[in-house]
């Protein structure tokens, strides 16, 4: 998928259209995870690595973001397949926010969040409108929730996290100007 930087003559992602294949119903949930990546992509394009893992008044750090975007969408997909999350979840999930002890370059991070989302679009694909309806439970305690649910928030939790680190990224690269 191309990552557009020009909003004249490339609009927001939900400006351009159904895009084939996807439910008509989570077709906003397709389009909210595109616009993410996107927006990622042209945000990290020149942030200082050095700062990945920087925490500017105490606020999680980019590089905490970018596990969390793609560790989050990875298990609310999860939940919302029905599904109870794995060993390799939960250890993924208590690592969010340490550097990893191998280099993991900002690109490293990004490019699992990239292939989270082409998961997620797969799956959307897949999902059946007539399920979306159906009750799923989630985390260790099971609270119930619907798939719809599930879906929705998946896609408005990737946002909201985008946005920290947006908040965060400018405020590490201002810094530096």
């Amino acid at each position: 998928m191309s990552i557009p930087v020009n909003r004249e003559t490339n609009p927001e992602v939900w400006l351009r259209g159904p895009l084939p294949g996807i439910p008509d119903s989570l077709q906003p949930v397709a389009h909210t995870l595109l616009q993410a990546k996107e927006e990622l992509h042209f945000l990290m394009k020149d942030f200082p690595e050095a700062f990945l893992w920087e925490r500017p008044a105490g606020v999680a750090s980019v590089g905490f973001h970018l596990q969390h975007l793609a560790g989050s969408l990875d298990r609310l997909f999860t939940y919302a397949r029905g599904a109870a999350l794995s060993h390799a979840q939960l250890k993924v999930l208590s690592e969010e926010g340490r550097p990893p002890e191998t280099d993991n370059t900002a690109r490293d991070l990004l490019e699992g969040f990239d292939r989270q989302v082409d998961l997620a679009l797969d799956q959307l694909g897949k999902t059946s409108e007539q399920t979306i309806g159906e009750t799923r439970l989630v985390g260790r305690a099971g609270i119930p929730s619907t798939q719809f649910g599930l879906l929705v928030h998946a896609a408005e939790h990737t946002m909201r996290h985008l946005g920290q680190l947006l908040v965060t990224a400018r405020f590490l690269s201002d810094s530096i100007k």
